[in-house]
């Protein structure tokens, strides 16, 4: 390397002197050629080796070693011709000579490392890393011939890791982008086609095998056009995951993966004020309740980003926390974790649990939210959502906890459901307990979450795994959805806003058909709906709605710092009662009227009890 630079250092100067006098040389000439070249080679290579000239290997020649060239030719001009002012003033010297020295000089080592890099990736010198692509020589025949859809920094990046990857198999032959403006042109000699809504044309002239979609950032809604796009050439398509899920934004083809429901959805990512999750987290013992679950899990996984002094999993379910556990330890290298078997129902096991650790944060997300089945079995309901709930805000008052947030959802708004009004139960419990003791309390109300278990989107993919049909209850229900690492941030996020007894909702966006959702999951599946699979209305369930709410009526939602997040309005008038004494104490009745009913398994009684808690629920006929 150094001696090819050396070379082309004295065919620099040689040239510089045939350019400015004609290509005619004359014996003084050649003289001070030789008088000059011992001390342009020395000063030269001692300043392009500081300069890191020869510390790249050139078959990767970049932009980064280009300018590092660029540097230390400048320097080395500078540096020749300061030496000759200072030295001979110039006299007998051509100052012509040593500028065109230095042009020549970053044109050849440039051009030098430039062709070691093409001969390289076109085998000359060794196995070639390229498909061809932009020199186009020699494409690997045998490769999937593959269109990028997306012609932006995404896509670039993508097709240069195909091209320099010859294992992934991938021959890329056209960029596809709505664009307009960046038809017809060429990216590393690939050719940008047209608009995706020209995809099935621009495949079948150019056999296309394969559809990658490099879209990271596309919504919802340019998702579903690129894959009902995609569905129409019958072709197999993959895509890059969410900017959110691709570590320090660096797009690898390694992430490629199957178009799942969630880029249907298209969700915003979301903006977290880490400072203020940071000052209530950072160094505290936090207790995450139901730690094993698909809610709870998430939250665990999020918590540790913001460096908790301890973690304390509690669950009841023992594969779960195994899980969790394991997880804690093995992956996410965790190692300030306690797993804790315990039930929430079991008031002296909970005051004991939160004597122990005297947790900073408890985050309550153990429930039991299975809507048919609680229909079936209110006392668990009752049990397991309100029971556990007051024994886990009664030990946290009692123990001095700085915060405790409740995870609720939007089935307690107008509860037509036992686990809903349960839910809607355990807000009013959250409001009793506010500014008894120390301990900030406040409930996060949010919608369905894609993928947590018990949620319909598993249901429907076993079911199109296995032939079909998939059943959807009505044709017009409809649904809001959020991703599960959306809510959690969002729970984390409310928990910083909480000042005492608020509702916090998070801002759901549109809500689903959920006839549309199978209809989408099946032909993401690779099938067509009602032809391959069919699909089945079965009717509504016990205590499930068409439509949910976020809200009650009469219930006033305030705007928050966070874009995505509201809180309620407080009932300063008690529901009635007067005063929060008064309303506390017929409310801690009541609750332990309900629990004398589910102790007798009277599934009517906790029905009739609900409705006189909660004057808007309307129970379903029990069948």
């Amino acid at each position: 390397m150094v001696v090819g630079d050396l070379v082309l250092f004295t065919a620099s100067i040689m040239g510089a002197y045939l350019i400015r006098f004609d290509f005619k040389l004359t014996s003084s000439l050649v003289t001070q050629i030789l008088r000059l070249l011992p001390c342009l080679l020395v000063a030269k290579g001692i300043i392009f080796y500081f300069f890191g000239a020869y510390r790249g290997m050139w078959r990767y020649s970049s932009l980064v070693d280009v300018w590092r060239l660029f540097k230390a030719t400048v320097f080395s001009s500078m540096l020749i011709i300061s030496v000759g002012f200072f030295v001979h003033r110039f006299q007998g010297y051509s100052r012509g000579v040593l500028v065109l020295d230095g042009i020549l000089t970053f044109l050849f080592t440039g051009g030098y490392r430039l062709l070691i890099r093409i001969m390289h990736n076109h085998g000359y010198l060794g196995k070639s890393n390229h498909i061809g692509g932009s020199f186009g020589s020699h494409e690997r025949k045998r490769d999937k011939r593959v269109v990028l859809i997306g012609a932006g920094d995404a896509g670039e990046k993508t097709y240069r890791e195909i091209r320099d990857n010859p294992m992934l198999g991938y021959n890329v032959v056209a960029f596809i982008d709505d664009d307009p403006r960046k038809k017809g042109f060429l990216i590393h000699g690939v050719p940008v086609m047209g608009s995706v809504e020209k995809l099935p044309g621009i495949v079948e002239g150019l056999r296309v095998q394969e559809i990658l979609i490099t879209l990271p950032s596309a919504t919802g809604a340019q998702m579903r056009k690129i894959v009902d796009a995609c569905e129409k050439t019958t072709l197999p398509y993959k895509t890059l995951p969410g900017l959110g899920e691709i570590i320090d934004g660096k797009v690898s083809v390694k992430t490629l993966r199957d178009v799942n429901y969630n880029d249907l959805l298209g969700r915003e990512e979301v903006r977290l004020d880490s400072a203020a999750i940071n000052q209530y987290i950072f160094g505290k013992c936090v207790l995450v309740t139901g730690a094993g679950g698909s809610i709870g899990s998430e939250l665990c996984r999020q918590i540790i980003r913001f460096n908790p002094g301890s973690l304390v999993l509690l669950d009841c379910a023992e594969a779960n926390l195994y899980e969790i556990q394991m997880e804690m330890e093995h992956k996410l290298k965790y190692k300030n974790h306690v797993p804790i078997l315990a039930d929430v129902k079991s008031a002296e096991r909970v005051k004991r649990i939160v004597g122990d650790y005297k947790p900073d944060v408890i985050v309550h997300a153990a429930a039991k939210k299975h809507v048919p089945l609680m229909e079936e079995n209110p006392w668990e309901a009752v049990f397991n959502n309100i029971i556990g709930t007051k024994n886990v805000m009664e030990a946290a008052v009692e123990n001095g906890t700085e915060k405790f947030v409740m995870v609720s959802t939007d089935k307690a708004v107008r509860p037509t459901s036992v686990m809903g009004a349960t839910k809607r139960v355990c807000e009013l419990l959250m409001l009793a307990y506010r500014g008894r003791g120390t301990t900030v309390m406040m409930s996060v109300r949010f919608g369905n979450v894609v993928g947590s278990s018990g949620s319909v989107i598993p249901l429907f993919r076993g079911q199109i795994a296995y032939g079909g049909p998939v059943t959807v209850t009505h044709p017009e229900v409809t649904r809001y959805f959020m991703t599960i690492p959306e809510a959690t941030q969002l729970i984390l996020q409310a928990g910083a806003l909480g000042t005492g007894g608020e509702i916090f909702i998070l801002k759901m966006g549109v809500p689903v058909k959920i006839v549309q959702m199978a209809r989408d999951l099946i032909r993401l599946s690779g099938k067509e709906p009602n032809e391959d699979i069919e699909i089945v209305f079965t009717g509504l369930r016990p205590g499930e709605k068409l439509y949910e709410e976020l809200i009650s009526e009469g219930e006033g939602i305030i705007a928050t710092k966070h874009e995505k997040i509201m809180v309620l309005r407080p009932d300063d008038k008690w529901y009635g009662y007067g005063s929060q004494e008064v309303y506390r104490e017929w409310l801690f009745n009541a609750i332990v009227e309900l629990s004398e009913l589910a102790k007798k398994f009277d599934g009517d009684g906790i029905r009739r009890k609900l409705k006189d808690i909660i004057p808007e629920y309307k129970p379903a006929v029990n069948s």
